[in-house]
């Protein structure tokens, strides 16, 4: 239905207007039904939807309806899988549809600085690139359904120390890079009606009243349509926010907000053009939200848990498999171990809690997928709501380890240890777990243990197991997915997004996280996960995009259709993939880019394209990526814009960030030329890199002792250092060093003829 917009806002007062800025309650905005505004609801959601019964308690946290509880984002992107994701988003709005839910809250499309932040569970990776793809499927498929997401937060909320007063200090190019990045291409692509502002300050502003980072880069660089809205809290000074970008207050403030927006327009420190293009936004998605609404609408709850279960199992990750101990024999005594298996570790902890529709029971999955010729025993092992080591649950456990043919160990994180609210203090999982996995392994050896966890853990048990299986936070249908993969019902075909150090002082935030007091100062810049570990060749134990499947893929026919470019051209790169095994299974290939000789810092490789493919034994198929500029630029901050510099790149095809199976080499010619300005600080050498500079050089060292050095018999290492001095001396230096013979006006004529060339 088309709506005169501007003439509704005309009809409204100062004060509806203003009010229209803030929520009705927790979870709803106002209507004004004069004007035939309705309130809509917004709702918690990523994984799943977390909508508030009416008797809820008023901090919006407890007493949800039930709901489908897909992956946590952090399995989620484990799949690597867009269309997955796609369908994920398109069942979460058909539930919202049936809540009459107007706008879902997320995806959240933060970095993972840390592995020690508590809420990365719920954000996708650590790569910006792979990040934004799986945010976009994500959001695509909700808003398929006529509902809004709310893309967050943005931006650098990347712990939960302190979050709500942080001070994040980030330098433009990694801000752009890597933080900025993972949000761009999710606004670009998918379009989310809202996008939710983080509660921290960023390089000093809080974001809620940022106004670069809300209009300049969001609204007017990338072309956001939608609204603002605060974190739930987040707002520091409201007219501040409004200025700067924030349509939207949530939770409803009980109109103190709303008064000192009054206030600021009648006092004319805001114009009511800027409150006005607030209330514009605000309705456009209000009134698409109930455009959209479907009249009578529901789910299939049955099918939408098939489908958690099929994404469940895309999205673990088979870690280790030695002596191909997996798959699991349908037959024999299989021991399952571990209080994990009982009372499963499903989702994580805070806001995106859900209330499932249903819970697989992991035993009963694991006893129907093994069959009638396979014997399944259990022991506890340990204390879910403890460290601590119980003697008796220890010896059960070793007990029916021993008398097994294979033990299954279920080990993880409890919700203790990772939540919203809190960052983890360390990347061990509890100790009576590793006790529990160090006995069971000193008297079978044959050990597969299955995790349970939102983020990466230290695994100083590694060797003394044959196989590992990451399941992540699987969601409601964990245990089905479980069973389907030891059993061989499903390979295994998820790969990591994030990188699992062999310990905590390995990642490249450690020394800085999570900073001194308020200030936390992003030190390590660009090098955030693999980009570091690879540059530094520092072995982790596990890469970023490592996965293991029970079959094998063969990579062969790396091709570009041009090897000679411009910055503007694109690049169609193919690869053909055959699956060399004797299983069916799913490959997913990855594109990396390596500037093979740059004038700047930049990591080995980055991560610009990747497909995943389904393939039949003996089958092969070709995959195709296209590359464009942003797959060979960095951003260049004196510049403000992405640059790519004239060169060499390769073109690195691999089956993780540190497993390349081929490469090809391209030479991109960059369209921009960037004029350096020379300065009497400028070094000799600065000036030497530009060739057509030289003689401007030339005449001004004549005048100084470095054209014809002394000859005092020394040997040519004299004359090597004497260069390397005269490459890293500043201008001035020439004339200090020229004993009255180049003047400072012929030094200053000189810089200016530099300048001109």
């Amino acid at each position: 239905m088309k709506r005169n917009i501007k003439g509704i806002v005309a009809e409204m007062t100062i004060e509806e207007k203003a009010g229209l800025c803030s929520g009705l309650d927790f979870w709803n905005t106002k209507g004004i039904e004069r004007l035939g505004i309705p309130s809509i609801m917004m709702t918690d959601g990523p994984h799943g939807l977390r909508k508030q019964r009416a008797s809820a308690d008023h901090l919006g946290l407890f007493d949800s309806v039930p709901a489908t509880c897909f992956p946590s984002a952090a399995g989620l992107a484990t799949s690597w899988d867009r269309e997955l994701i796609r369908k994920v988003g398109v069942a979460l709005g058909e539930e919202c549809q049936a809540e009459e839910v107007g706008v879902l809250l997320g995806p959240g499309a933060n970095i993972k600085r840390s592995p020690l932040c508590g809420r990365n569970f719920e954000y996708f990776s650590e790569d910006p690139y792979l990040s934004s793809e799986m945010a976009a499927a994500h959001i695509q498929g909700v808003q398929s359904q006529g509902v809004g997401t709310s893309l967050k937060h943005f931006a650098a909320n990347n712990q939960e120390h302190r979050r709500m007063s942080t001070n994040a200090i980030v330098d433009e190019r990694t801000l752009r890079e890597i933080y900025l990045a993972s949000f761009e291409g999710a606004v670009k692509q998918g379009e989310p009606w809202t996008v939710m502002c983080a509660y921290n300050k960023l390089n000093d502003e809080f974001c809620a009243e940022n106004e670069r980072l809300l209009t300049d880069i969001l609204k007017e660089e990338w072309g956001h349509e939608g609204f603002v809205v605060s974190d739930w809290g987040a707002v520091n000074e409201r007219v501040d926010g409004l200025r700067a970008g924030l349509e939207l207050e949530m939770p409803s403030t009980g109109g103190s907000g709303d008064q000192k927006i009054v206030n600021a327009v009648r006092s004319g420190q805001l114009s009511e053009e800027s409150l006005n293009a607030a209330v514009e936004r605000l309705l456009h998605v209000i009134f698409k939200a109930v455009d959209h609404k479907k009249q009578d609408a529901s789910y299939d709850a049955e099918e939408h848990h098939r489908l958690a279960r099929e994404v469940a199992r895309e999205s673990m990750v088979l870690l280790k498999n030695e002596n191909n101990i997996l798959p699991l024999a349908k037959e024999g005594r299989i021991a399952v171990v571990g209080a994990l298996a009982n009372q499963p570790r499903y989702q994580g902890g805070g806001s995106s809690h859900i209330k499932p529709t249903k819970l697989d029971n992991i035993m009963e999955e694991l006893t129907k997928s093994a069959g009638s010729q396979a014997v399944i025993t259990y022991a506890k092992g340990y204390d879910l709501d403890s460290d601590d080591s119980n003697s008796v649950l220890l010896e059960e456990a070793a007990h029916v380890a021993k008398e097994a043919d294979v033990v299954v160990v279920f080990a993880g994180l409890p919700e203790r240890y990772e939540s919203e609210g809190f960052d983890r203090q360390h990347l061990r999982i509890p100790d009576n777990q590793i006790k529990v996995i160090e006995a069971v392994a000193a008297v079978q050896g044959r050990v597969i243990v299955v995790l349970s966890n939102g983020a990466p853990i230290e695994m100083s048990w590694l060797s003394n197991v044959n196989g590992v299986l990451e399941a992540y936070l699987g969601g409601q249908a964990m245990g089905g997915a479980i069973a389907d993969l030891l059993f061989g019902d499903a390979n295994p075909c998820g790969k990591l997004a994030e990188t699992f150090p062999v310990q905590l002082s390995d990642n490249p935030s450690y020394l800085y996280f999570p900073g001194n007091g308020d200030t936390v100062t992003y030190n390590e810049g660009i090098y955030v996960g693999y980009r570091y570990y690879d540059t530094k060749m520092l072995r982790p134990l596990f890469p970023f995009g490592h996965g293991l499947s029970y079959t094998s893929f063969e990579y062969s026919d790396l091709t570009v259709d041009q090897t000679h470019v411009k910055d503007s051209d694109e690049i169609l790169v193919s690869v053909k993939v055959k699956n060399g095994g004797t299983l069916a299974g799913k490959e997913v290939v990855q594109l990396y880019v390596r500037d093979v000789v740059s004038h700047i810092s930049r990591p080995d490789k980055e991560l610009k394209g990747f497909g995943k493919i389904s393939l039949e034994p003996g089958e092969e198929k070709q995959v195709t990526f296209t590359l464009s500029k942003r797959a060979f630029a960095y951003y260049h901050v004196e510049f403000q814009d992405w640059v790519v510099d004239t060169g060499d790149f390769e073109v690195l095809i691999g089956k993780s960030s540190a497993d390349i199976a081929l490469k090809e080499t391209v030479h991109v010619t960059s369209s921009v030329v960037i004029q350096p300005r020379f300065t009497r600080n400028s070094t000799v050498g600065d000036v030497m890199e530009h060739p057509e500079l030289a003689p401007v050089i030339m005449e001004l060292v004549q005048h100084s002792p470095f054209a014809s050095p002394a000859d005092n018999g020394e040997e040519s290492s004299s004359s090597e250092m004497m260069a390397a001095f005269l490459k890293y001396l500043p201008l001035r230096g020439l004339a200090a060093f020229s004993g009255g013979a180049l003047t400072e006006e012929m030094l200053d004529k000189a810089v200016l003829k530099l300048n001109k060339k």
